[in-house]
């Protein structure tokens, strides 16, 4: 999403939510990576340093001594293209850590924990072909690092054409309860227009993963005043904010008929547009990620409510999100997340959690948490984005040729 105007929340997440990503990835795998060409005797971690080539010719050359335990590969890019390295159990092809941007003439550390087993450096140049290197044998140790199987874009299609069969049913659903909205405010009932907003605000919500495929239509669906001169009164505030801020700051019908009419014409384009869009498939583990990391930096802060309180709903209707992706990629998961049923459970704690402050139609506001309510639902949500970060670094496509 671009950020420039910053009207769209999702887009604005993403240069803070990307350094977030690559510090919880890099601690997931065991993978650190230092910049700048270090001599091994100079490094003073303690850790055994082994200077590895990176190039066609030579990918994993220096790698003579193996030996079992936490150790850093020094690999220096000796060609004169930029490169991907992977080292991987030759014969299964997992991943047990890996260098992205390995500049020509560079030199970065790769820090892993080796077991007994089989491992080889790969090497990826840019626009040539996979190259692997020799086999090594560590023959003693115990424990080995994580590792998991390669995810490739081929794997991740079919999910993808599913997920986006279930958004194309989800945004029927918007267009019904975004009608329900406008026939409320076009009659002039803005007690049932406050009842009909948050329904259909949510099912928007649920389709969270989908943002990006939604091109400029989430900014005029689901943005924000954020950047814009005039703020709340600026004619570029539109959709369901605009009128969530009209509905409980004393607006007027004969004020919100407009932006009503704009919102449902907005959500009936994209819902006829969607049979045409495709959904980058490469893009779903992350976007697993991204739902709740946006709900904790935007919701959980209280920057998008614009006087419903429905900060906590928003939250929930995020988690029922977050499970529509998750659930997809679960059959690639299985046999590579270790901790898959670990962040099920967590995935059920937080929505309990959340569900403790529905009440009939209304939900606790942000304002309304005592201290320990806040903790549990912090710490609840903090959990889950750091899970999932894992998931978008194990269903990150990788090359394999």
């Amino acid at each position: 999403m671009p950020v420039p105007g910053l009207t769209s929340r999702r887009g604005r997440v993403w240069a803070v939510g990307g350094l977030l990503l690559t510090l919880v990835l890099v601690a997931a795998l065991l993978i650190t990576t230092l910049g700048g060409a270090r001599h091994a005797r100079a490094a003073g971690d303690g850790l055994r340093h082994t200077a590895v080539e990176v190039s066609p010719s030579g990918c994993g050359r220096g790698w003579t001594s193996p030996v079992p335990g936490l150790q850093v590969f020094d690999l220096h890019n000796t060609s004169s293209d930029p490169a991907e390295v992977y080292l991987e159990d030759p014969r299964s092809r997992a991943v047990y850590g890996e260098l992205e941007g390995l500049a020509a003439g560079t030199t970065r550390s790769l820090t892993v924990r080796l077991g007994k087993g089989s491992y080889a450096f790969t090497c990826l140049p840019d626009d040539a072909d996979a190259v692997t290197g020799p086999t090594v044998r560590v023959t003693t140790g115990g424990r080995r690092g994580p590792a998991a199987a390669p995810v490739t874009e081929h794997d991740l299609i079919p999910l993808a054409i599913d997920y986006q069969k279930w958004v194309g049913g989800g945004l029927n659903d918007v267009v019904r309860l975004t009608g329900r909205l406008q026939e409320a405010i076009d009659r002039g009932d803005l007690d049932a227009a406050r009842k009909a907003w948050l329904p259909a605000h949510l099912e928007y919500e649920r389709l969270g993963a989908a943002y990006d495929a939604f091109g400029d239509s989430d900014a005029q669906i689901n943005g924000t005043d954020a950047g814009l001169p005039g703020g709340v009164k600026d004619p570029s505030f539109v959709g369901f904010h605009r009128i969530e801020y009209g509905l409980w700051h004393g607006g007027s019908a004969q004020q919100l008929r407009a932006p009503a009419a704009a919102l449902t014409k907005a959500v009936r384009g994209l819902r006829d547009d969607w049979a045409q869009a495709r959904m980058d498939p490469a893009q779903l583990g992350l976007r697993a990620h991204e739902i709740l990391e946006n709900t904790v930096q935007f919701e959980l802060t209280g920057r998008t409510d614009y006087g419903s309180g429905s900060s906590l709903a928003t939250a929930r209707a995020n988690i029922d999100g977050t499970r529509a992706v998750v659930s997809r990629l679960r059959p690639l998961l299985a046999s590579r997340y270790a901790d898959l049923p670990v962040l099920e459970r967590d995935l059920d704690r937080a929505q309990r959690t959340l569900d403790g402050f529905h009440h009939g139609d209304r939900w606790t506001p942000l304002t309304g948490l005592d201290r320990t309510q806040r903790e549990q639902v912090d710490a609840a949500l903090d959990d889950l984005v750091e899970r999932l970060a894992s998931v978008a670094t194990l269903c990150d496509p990788r090359r394999t040729v």
